[in-house]
Formats: C-alpha cells, sequence, structure tokens
C-alpha cells in the first residue's frame, strides 16, 4: 500500500487510506441514499437519506478500522511490529513486519478482528432494537447486519481472510510444518478464489451484472492473494537460518554526499557501473543514489547539482543490521519501490548492500545445498 495517504496515528499505530478506498466510499453513498435507505425507511425524505449514507458509510470504514485495530493490537501483544492500518479498496489491512513464531500467535491475531466485528454487530443491532428514531434504527440496522455478514464471509477458510488465516494456525498447529501448512491454506483459497469467480460470472450472465462483475473480481483478489502466499511459504522455506549477512552485497562501491553528479559519473559510474551507490560520510550511511535520479537531471546541470541534492534520504531507505534475519529483510525488500536496503554493523557504520536480487538468488539454491556449503 505504497500509494496511500496517512491521516493519523491511533495507540502510535499509522492509519492510511489508499485512493481506492475514496471511490469505494463514494460507491457506497450512492447505493446507500439511492437504494438501501428509500426501501427501508421511505417514509424520510432525499435529503436525510443521503445523511444517513453519509454516517452510515463513515461508521462502517470506522467498523472495518476497529477490526485491523483488533489484530494491530493483538499482534502488538505478540511482539510482532506492527506497519501499519491501510483502508482500501476491499475494506483495510493491517501490515505487519516479521512473522508470527507460533501457531498459536498467529491464531490470536487472526481471531481479534473477528471478535471486533462480532461486538460491533451485536452492538448496532442492540441499537436497531431499542426503538431510537427510525433514521437511527435505519442506519443501526444496516450496520449491523453488514459487520455480521461481513463476519461470515471473512472467517471462509481463504487466506488473506481471516478464515483463512485461522486455517493455517491449525494445520500449522497440528503438523508443525509451516511450509507445507502454507501451502495446503493458499490451495484452499485458490479453490474459493475460483469458486467466486465462477459464481461471479453465473450471477453476470444471469443478469445481475454490476454484482457478478465485483464478485469475479473479489475471487480473483482471492486467487491472487492466495499465489502469493504460496510464494511467501517457498521463500520462508529457502531463507529459513539465514542472516542479511549471508546474502548482502560485501564493501558495496559507495559515493560521498558533496561529489557532484559529473564527479560521480566520471571518478565511480564508469569503472563501477550499478543501478545504485550507496551514499555515506566517513563510513556512516546517509541514502542511496539510484542511477536514474542522476539521468533525471540535464546534463549541463551535472557538474553544478551534488549528490546530496538527488540521494535517497536515509528515511527514505530501508536499513538492516548485518545480523538481521534474511527472511525479514525479503519481506521489506519487496514492499518497497527502490528494492535495496543498506546494511549495517553494531556501530551503525555500512557494510553492505542487500537487493532484491541477492535474495531472488538465495530462492534459487536448494536449501539443503546452501546449508553444506
Amino acid at each position: 500500500m505504497g500509494s496511500s495517504l496517512e491521516v493519523g496515528r491511533i495507540a502510535g499505530i499509522r492509519i492510511g487510506i489508499h485512493w481506492s478506498w475514496l471511490a469505494v466510499f463514494a460507491l457506497f453513498v450512492w447505493t446507500l441514499s439511492a437504494n438501501v435507505f428509500p426501501s427501508t425507511n421511505p417514509d424520510l425524505g432525499g435529503g436525510t437519506h443521503f445523511v444517513m449514507a453519509l454516517v452510515a458509510a463513515a461508521l462502517f470504514f470506522g467498523s472495518v478500522l476497529l477490526h485491523e485495530l483488533g489484530h494491530a493490537l493483538q499482534a502488538r501483544r505478540e511482539r510482532i511490529e506492527i506497519e501499519g492500518i491501510t483502508l482500501w479498496l476491499f475494506g483495510g489491512v493491517a501490515t505487519l513486519k516479521g512473522s508470527f513464531r507460533t501457531a498459536g500467535a498467529e491464531f490470536r491475531v487472526a481471531v481479534a478482528g473477528p471478535i471486533v466485528s462480532l461486538l460491533l454487530g451485536i452492538a448496532f443491532v442492540a441499537i436497531a432494537l431499542v426503538d431510537p428514531p427510525e433514521a437511527v434504527e435505519g442506519v443501526a440496522a444496516w450496520l449491523g447486519y453488514v459487520n455480521l455478514a461481513l463476519l461470515v464471509f471473512n472467517l471462509a477458510p481463504a487466506v488473506p481472510l481471516d478464515g483463512g488465516r485461522i486455517l493455517h494456525a491449525a494445520l500449522w498447529q497440528r503438523s508443525g510444518d509451516f511450509a507445507r501448512s502454507t501451502e495446503t491454506a493458499a490451495m484452499v483459497g485458490r479453490g474459493f478464489g475460483y469458486l467466486l469467480i465462477a459464481g461471479g460470472a453465473a450471477i453476470a450472465l444471469a443478469g445481475n451484472a454490476f454484482s457478478g462483475v465485483w464478485l469475479a473480481f473479489l475471487g480473483w483478489f482471492l486467487l491472487s492473494a492466495a499465489g502469493a502466499e504460496g510464494r511467501y511459504a517457498t521463500a520462508r522455506h529457502a531463507l529459513e537460518g539465514l542472516l542479511v549477512r549471508d546474502l548482502m552485497a560485501r564493501d558495496p562501491v559507495s559515493v560521498h554526499p558533496d561529489l557532484t553528479l559529473g564527479q560521480v559519473l566520471d571518478d565511480v559510474v564508469w569503472r563501477r557501473r550499478f543501478t545504485t551507490y550507496p551514499v555515506a560520510e566517513d563510513g556512516v550511511p546517509l541514502g542511496l543514489l539510484p542511477f536514474r535520479r542522476i539521468a533525471e537531471v540535464p546534463r549541463d546541470q551535472w557538474d553544478g547539482r551534488r549528490v546530496r541534492e538527488c540521494m535517497l534520504g536515509i528515511d527514505d531507505v530501508p536499513v538492516y543490521a548485518e545480523d538481521g534475519d534474511a527472511l525479514e529483510a525479503f519481506s521489506g525488500l519487496t514492499q518497497t519501490p527502490i528494492g535495496r536496503g543498506l546494511v549495517v554493523d553494531g556501530e551503525g557504520r555500512l557494510v553492505g548492500l542487500l537487493s532484491v536480487t541477492d535474495l531472488a538468488r538465495a530462492l534459487e539454491v536448494p536449501p539443503r545445498r546452501r546449508r553444506a556449503s
């Protein structure tokens, strides 16, 4: 979710909104105000229906946010670092850094969100049953129904749905084999994705094109996510036990931040050609200089522009300890556009450069051969 906009923090957890959320929010408001509330509350006027739709859509996504906060806060209790929560096309996603240490930890994090949704659904239904004003009753009844319906759907055994995570945790607990459990859960997820695509096509052919296309699109998303889950299992198996220093490029060619771009080209690039160069001063890393950043500067400015003006600063570049876990580094690098990370020693000095290419090369080598070497 690299294109998300941060809108705030809750309990120190970054909350972001992806651009696709805006389109879905508008669609929710239009559908509720034009179809749902006029059907359930016909005695109310169009203006009231619109206000109800705005409130219902906002509270729905608030419910999604609370669901994801349930996951995130439980992950924090399991000592897993939380990157943030993003609201997007399919609701919300809590992004965690690192992997679960035990099946029990994965299970507890997976069930935390559905428990929140269940409590919210019950609360909204209870509000609707205490005979509040009609507009409030209409909004609360819809929110109660939607939260409970999504709870049931979200418990389907298909990753990345919570039900798929629960299934994976159960398989892992039973077999003790993370990779095999992930492959099985991914296979079930793919099957569920194909089922939704087929169901969506049938609904579309029956005359409800919008619902059919949406269901098929959701199936496609689950199919893609299940494939990604399978690839992660392969990566975990291949990188298990390896550290960052086992895969990094040692003693990378670095450039000083005060060099001009012309000096970098004459003294560094023409002799040692790479796509990216670490920027360091007295051994302390300051950032990365991708060659494309140089190419973006007009040629007549190369002798006047310095590296520090064009580089990616240290805050925009992943930094890893040389004794860090290779799998965690893999997860981090695949989520960054640059695909590169700086590696430092215990004193914070530059000792290497890690790239997605280095990790991909490691995945091509059979684990047994690597451990024997």
